[in-house]
């Protein structure tokens, strides 16, 4: 098969695909892997080293997609690439649809095959996401801090507090991968740290696994009578392929004090914050009811490199078994990547995305 890996072409995303290790183990299969000229150059794979593991370097950047039967990339393809794709083809990548109707409907157009990251599930996990999951939770703490700094309009609070200061106080929503690394983060700068959760299980492995940290029900009302106390406040929730829930409206962000900071993880899926809009790296921030929000809706492209290294990890397998035997076999061989498939033959498959949108939706039919 031809795997394709195009640069990625959306605001400061410096990630890249296909690591050059991945790309030399899928040649050694026989398969043909395209890398488009400084695909991996953001995140410290240069040309030389995908030509060296055997891959055939493309200037055009029409060409990986004219090319490509599996295109692999990292986040969802952006409205000069929707003429690009073709039915037949398969493309691998993060797509975040519920948040994104116009690109729904250009895939659907397209005809492509859309596997998703993000609504991969196996035991109850999301393997494909996690990784940035780990990594967007642990970078929130470390700019939530850089943001509560005085001279960008923040408190002037120091998380970990000094002898004779109490610390300040971090309160995450939602429990699951991005939240307890967020929590971890925070714990281990000395912060006052309290995680909102509605699964007792969790909260009860949380409570296990962070000895410092708090645990509460997640309910309006807790929320609210936390706000008034928080320094850092972090959106980690997450409900697999479907638009995050908007759990905090305008009026209660009123309740924070001047200068805090909310960290809005879950932008990428639409935000849990009525207020959140997503933003870029090289403006990450805006000011809404006298709070800091940071809402980059590509959080873990500022790490690159370790960006890039943990996602090639974990779908380097499920790349090799669609080169190795197509859609088809692959599907059957690991019924996983059927939760993957988003959108097929112009047809929706996933009920997140569907409820999200109100478009019909059904089972992949697979040929």
């Amino acid at each position: 098969m031809i795997v394709s890996v195009p640069k990625e072409i959306k605001e400061q995303e410096y990630r890249v695909g296909l690591a050059p290790s991945a790309a030399y183990q899928l040649i050694r299969r026989g398969h043909r892997v395209l890398v488009e000229q400084g695909a991996g150059a953001g995140a410290g794979f240069p040309d030389a080293d995908y030509a060296a593991a055997g891959a055939t370097i493309l200037a055009e950047h029409a060409a990986l997609f004219e090319q490509g039967e599996l295109v692999v990339k990292v986040k969802e393809p952006q409205p000069s690439e929707y003429p690009l794709l073709r039915k037949g083809q398969i493309l691998f990548t993060y797509l975040h649809l519920a948040a994104n109707r116009n690109l729904t409907e250009a895939l659907l157009q397209s005809g492509v095959t859309g596997i998703a990251y993000e609504t991969v599930e196996v035991r109850g996990h999301l393997p494909l996401l996690e990784p940035m999951s780990e990594i967007a939770g642990r970078m929130s703490i470390i700019v939530g801090g850089y943001f509560l700094a005085k001279h960008f309009g923040g408190s002037g609070t120091l998380l970990g507090g000094v002898p004779g200061v109490l610390p300040g106080r971090v309160v995450v929503l939602g429990g699951g991968v991005s939240g307890i690394n967020a929590a971890r983060m925070a714990t281990g700068l000395g912060a006052d740290v309290t995680v909102l959760e509605v699964d007792l299980e969790r909260m009860r492995f949380l409570d296990i696994t962070l000895h410092t940290a708090h645990t509460l029900y997640s309910n309006e009302q807790h929320l609210m009578d936390l706000l008034p106390q928080v320094d850092l406040l972090i959106g980690a929730v997450l409900v697999p392929g479907a638009k995050a829930p908007r759990l905090i409206r305008r009026e209660m962000l009123r309740r924070l004090r001047p200068g805090s900071v909310l960290v809005d993880i879950a932008i990428d899926q639409g935000g849990c914050a009525e207020t959140s809009r997503p933003t870029t790296h090289h403006d990450p921030v805006f000011v809404e009811e006298g709070v800091t929000h940071y809402c980059v809706a590509n959080m873990p492209a500022a790490y690159a490199r370790t960006a890039t290294q943990a996602l090639t990890s974990v779908t380097y397998r499920h790349i090799e078994r669609l080169a190795d035997a197509g859609l088809a076999e692959a599907c059957h061989r690991e019924p996983a990547l059927l939760g993957g498939i988003n959108v097929i033959n112009g047809r929706l498959t996933c009920a997140g995305v569907a409820e999200a949108h109100g478009l019909p939706c059904g089972p992949p039919e697979l040929r």
